[in-house]
C-alpha cells in the first residue's frame, strides 16, 4: 500500500520521511524488564517495555513486543577498588541505554579497541540501569526526603545516613558486624540496649578483659555465685553473712 506520503511530489515531504525512517533505526534508550540475570558475567536478559510497530504488506499497523536483548552488561556503580552490588531478579525494571557505536571489543577485552562491526545507535550494544520504576513498582514506603538510605524495598531493613551526622543500621532479624581482625567501637559513650553475653569465635566460653573499674548498680553472678548475697565458710563453722 502507497504512503499517502509518496502520493505528492513534494522533495521536502520526501526528505522528510526519509529522515524518519532514519531516524526509527537511531535507538538511544528504551525502559525494559529484566527476564534473567547472569551473576558471573554480570549480564541480564531484557525484554523492551515498549511495543514496537510493524506494517504488512497490506499497509495494516500493528503492535508487537521487540526481540529479547541478551548479554546486556548491567551498570553496577564503583570505582577505586570498590563496587556497590546487589541481587537482579527476573520482573526487575531497568533503562537500558543504548551506545552509539558497536561495543564488542570492549566488553570482551576492555581497554581501546576498533569497533567490530559498523553498526551504530543498535540494540545490540545497551547497557542496563536496574533501579528504574514505573509507577506500578514503585517504592512503598515512600522515599525519605530527607535521609540517604541504602534500603529493602519494604522499607524494614536499611542503612541510614541524616544530616545530622547520625548513622541508623535497622535489621528487624538481626545485624552481624564480622571481622578476620578486630572490631573498635571508639565513642564518649557506649549505650547497649538489651542482653549481653559474650562467646568465643566457635560459639563455646570466652573470657572478658576490662581496663579500669566496673560499676554495677544490680548483682553480678559468676558461676551461679552472687556477689551480693554468696557466703563463706566461718572460722567457728557455720557460714559468714552477706556481704556488706
Amino acid at each position: 500500500m502507497i504512503d499517502r506520503r509518496e502520493r505528492q511530489d513534494d522533495p521536502v515531504e520526501s526528505q522528510r520521511a526519509a529522515l524518519d525512517g532514519r531516524q526509527a533505526e537511531i535507538w538511544t534508550a528504551l525502559p525494559g524488564i529484566v527476564q534473567s540475570f547472569d551473576p558471573v558475567a554480570m549480564t541480564v536478559t531484557v525484554q523492551p517495555a515498549v511495543a514496537g510497530r510493524v506494517t504488512d504488506e497490506t499497509g495494516k499497523t500493528s503492535s508487537v513486543n521487540m526481540p529479547l536483548l541478551p548479554d546486556v552488561p548491567v551498570v553496577f556503580p564503583g570505582g577505586g577498588g570498590f563496587t556497590l552490588t546487589f541481587p537482579v531478579a527476573s520482573g526487575d525494571e531497568c533503562l537500558v541505554v543504548f551506545a552509539s557505536r558497536c561495543i564488542d571489543a570492549w566488553w570482551q577485552s576492555g581497554g581501546i579497541g576498533e569497533p567490530m562491526e559498523p553498526r551504530m545507535h543498535d540494540l545490540s550494544d545497551g547497557f542496563a540501569l536496574v533501579g528504574v520504576r514505573s509507577q506500578a513498582r514503585r517504592l512503598s514506603p515512600a522515599v525519605d526526603s530527607e535521609n540517604v538510605q541504602i534500603r529493602s524495598d519494604d522499607g524494614k531493613t536499611f542503612i541510614e545516613m541524616t544530616p545530622g551526622g547520625d548513622v541508623n543500621a535497622v535489621g528487624p532479624t538481626s545485624v552481624t558486624l564480622k571481622s578476620e581482625g578486630s572490631i573498635t567501637l571508639d565513642a564518649p559513650q557506649i549505650i547497649i540496649k538489651g542482653l549481653l553475653s559474650m562467646q568465643s569465635q566457635s560459639g563455646g566460653a570466652t573470657t572478658a578483659m576490662l581496663d579500669g573499674s566496673l560499676n554495677a548498680t544490680g548483682d553480678v553472678t559468676a558461676s551461679n555465685i552472687s556477689l551480693n548475697s554468696h557466703t563463706h565458710p566461718g572460722d567457728s563453722g557455720g557460714t559468714t553473712g552477706g556481704p556488706q
